[in-house]
């Protein structure tokens, strides 16, 4: 797993910020806790009061906050795969063929966005609430982009 962090900034001085993280993910189910880039991409934009937005440019990977905890992200994993059985029919999987149905459907249960308020700096997530970009797609070792805009002042 790796991180590339791309910077942006905005046009004519609008009060926002923007990076794009890249994680190289290896297999199927795997859940990355990304708090650790989110922080550092609030720090680099010096807001002090404001919102961050996360979205992932995946149709087979989401976004979402949970305790970053073993036993937690077991249950996750079997409760997705309870929505979305390995073993179902996929109408995407008789069109395209590339296996990849319930990678889709789970995507789209947690979903692709997430948007955290921002307070002196600092994230306002609870104790236990970590953030985290969960790799849905059967076909093992993708390339994953979130851009992470942040606003405020």
């Amino acid at each position: 797993m790796g991180f590339f962090i791309k910077d942006y900034t905005s046009l004519y001085g609008a009060p926002m910020f923007r990076k794009i993280i890249e994680i190289t993910t290896q297999r199927e189910g795997e859940i990355i806790d990304i708090t650790p880039e989110i922080k550092k991409a609030v720090h680099d934009s010096k807001v002090h009061d404001g919102l961050v937005h996360l979205f992932v440019q995946h149709s087979t990977a989401a976004l979402t906050t949970i305790e970053f905890e073993p036993g937690v992200l077991l249950d996750l994993k079997r409760s997705l795969s309870v929505l979305a059985p390995d073993n179902a029919e996929y109408a995407h999987n008789a069109r395209w063929g590339d296996g990849n149905g319930r990678s889709h459907v789970k995507a789209a249960l947690v979903g692709p966005s997430l948007t955290i308020p921002v307070d002196r700096g600092t994230l306002m997530c609870g104790t236990w609430q970590q953030i985290v970009l969960i790799e849905l797609d059967v076909n093992a070792g993708r390339k994953r982009e979130v851009v992470c805009t942040i606003l405020g002042n």
